[in-house]
């Protein structure tokens, strides 16, 4: 499996990401779709992979991270000291795109609002891993943002102090949750709750791109931002973007020119693309697709259930039938992370006796029959019981598919029969945020190179802990995974939180995530994080029929 990572990662650094050295100057307009529209893209607030890809060419953070390489990006150098617990990073001299001065004091405010509680920021959680002074505390216990470790010495020095030495913390100031915003644009009349960012009228940036429009439930337009520090490298005159999360129609689309670049394909012309087609791309994704189910139900309660549950799919049927380079999961960590020793985190936790294809499905029939004992039911009785209740997933095809996969071999092995619910992705999260559903679609993609970056959803109060899952040994060995000052007991702390988890099965771990996406052979020069999102920061247009 080690072997089948690295040879992906290989591929994706190897192409070079389409640098196009002699292919001439260029100009033009991007078509892009995004696919479903964003909830947000005020980088404070955003928590999603969409809003994250248009956040990532409108604004920039102190580092920008390209093919996994960490660039300089406002930070123009940053020093750690000898003892790991202060970083300073040195800003260049750049502007905003309303032509004003980008100082050190703006990312001071960023950092300082996205940990205020009062900003009710779905991503608030992640300052606890940044390990910074005071972060914690400001979050979860009623602290003084005055006695946070961030604080800008001049316009030019943002000194950031840390509990204990964070490796990954440089690599984490890519990630669009600390992206610099200005004060002024973020509380101007009518900007209140992220609306400021999707308004031409009010938006203010420092990316390669700006917003000039924005038509809710259709797409957006990006124009090249002359303010931006590096404009002279930003070639794109424009990006005309669309919001449509339907796969067959953008591919319709992409083949008549109406697209230049699609996030995803129908997943039946996948095997054939990916062997005849040079403009259909495959990447490893840090991250995991899984349902949830709603704990705060009595039934759902009962592990034994949900281990049957978990237990009653075939993982290597349902990567077959995606056919994209999905892997079966059977934890929550994909293939990609090393621990201390240099070992995948993936490989030494090995599969908790959850089987990648259908020989599991004896023991799920017995857990199905033990659970409907503990609750007092005959089976017949606890499969009418869940026959007919929800299983909820975001409009898609390929959401479609698996789901009907996996509500077909629940069917069949343990004979309930749920009934498939899709919405459209903007209410989706917010049903399935308030917990009004009883099983739901979930998937994760890690904000950093460190196991943490997964697991620490499912600690107690997490925003993005969908089932409201709680275990007190969980949420201890999190925390201290995170004060460890060792990695062999960081790591050790993970892969026991990861051993609880699983046995407690809160949610049903799928498949993990490969990236596809097609990209005309026109498109040069763009590139992408390991994280997953797009750039279009060098992205030219060339050879055009």
């Amino acid at each position: 499996m080690k072997k089948l990572f690295t040879l992906l990662l290989a591929l994706v650094l190897g192409l070079g990401l389409f640098a196009c050295d002699g292919a001439g100057e260029a100009s033009g307009t991007l078509k892009w779709n995004i696919g479903a529209e964003p909830l947000t893209i005020d980088p404070t607030l955003n928590g999603a992979s969409d809003g994250g890809d248009v956040i990532n060419q409108t604004f920039e953070g102190l580092v920008r991270e390209v093919e996994g390489i960490i660039n300089p990006g406002i930070a123009e150098e940053w020093e750690v000291s000898e003892d790991g617990l202060t970083v300073t990073f040195h800003l260049r001299e750049s502007k905003w795109s309303d032509g004003s001065d980008l100082t050190a004091h703006d990312f001071e405010y960023a950092f300082k609002r996205g940990m205020d509680p009062a900003t009710a920021s779905e991503y608030s959680w992640i300052w606890e891993y940044t390990n910074i002074v005071g972060s914690y505390e400001a979050v979860f216990e009623d602290g003084s943002l005055d006695d946070v470790g961030v604080e800008a010495t001049d316009d030019t020095t943002l000194v950031i102090t840390l509990k204990q030495p964070t490796l990954y913390f440089v690599s984490l100031m890519g990630f669009y949750h600390f992206m610099p915003v200005k004060q002024s644009a973020v509380e101007a009349v009518g900007g209140e709750d992220g609306l400021w960012a999707a308004d031409p009228n009010l938006v203010v940036s420092n990316g390669p791109f700006v917003l000039t429009a924005y038509e809710a439930g259709e797409g957006l337009t990006l124009t090249k931002n002359e303010n931006y520090w590096n404009s002279d490298e930003v070639y794109l005159e424009s990006i005309d973007a669309k919001f449509n999360d339907d796969a067959q129609s953008a591919y319709n689309g992409y083949q008549t020119g109406l697209f230049d670049v699609i996030p995803d394909i129908p997943r039946e012309l996948v095997p054939t693309l990916m062997a005849e087609d040079s403009e259909f791309y495959v990447f490893p994704l840090l991250g995991t697709y899984y349902y949830n189910f709603n704990l705060d139900l009595p039934v759902y309660q009962n592990v034994k259930l949900r281990k049957a549950f978990a237990y009653a799919i075939d993982r290597e049927a349902i990567c077959d039938a995606l056919g994209a380079g999905e892997l079966p999961a059977a934890g929550f960590v994909p293939p990609g992370f090393l621990d201390n020793n240099g070992d995948d985190f993936f490989e030494v936790s090995g599969t908790y006796g959850v089987a990648s294809d259908d020989s599991n499905f004896d023991e799920a029939v017995a857990l199905f029959a033990e659970a409907a004992e503990e609750m007092d039911m005959t089976v017949e009785e606890l499969q009418a019981y869940l026959s007919g209740r929800e299983f909820s997933y975001n409009t898609s095809l390929a959401h479609a598919a698996v789901a009907q996969l996996v509500a077909e071999s629940w069917y069949e092995v343990l004979g309930v029969d749920m009934e498939l619910y899709n919405m459209d992705w903007s209410d989706f999260q917010d049903y399935r945020r308030d917990g009004l559903y009883e099983i739901s679609r979930g998937g994760w993609l890690t904000d950093f190179m460190d196991p943490a970056g997964l697991l620490a959803i499912f600690t107690t109060g997490n925003s993005y802990n969908d089932p409201n899952y709680s275990n007190p040994a969980f949420d201890t060995l999190m925390s201290e995974a995170q004060a460890a000052t060792s990695p062999s007991i960081h790591f050790s702390k993970l892969y026991q939180a990861q051993a609880i988890l699983i046995s407690d099965m809160p949610i049903v771990p799928v498949y993990h995530y490969s990236d596809i996406m097609m990209v005309k052979d026109h498109v040069e020069g763009w590139s992408r994080s390991v994280l997953g999102s797009i750039d279009f920061t060098h992205a030219k247009l060339t050879n055009q029929d």
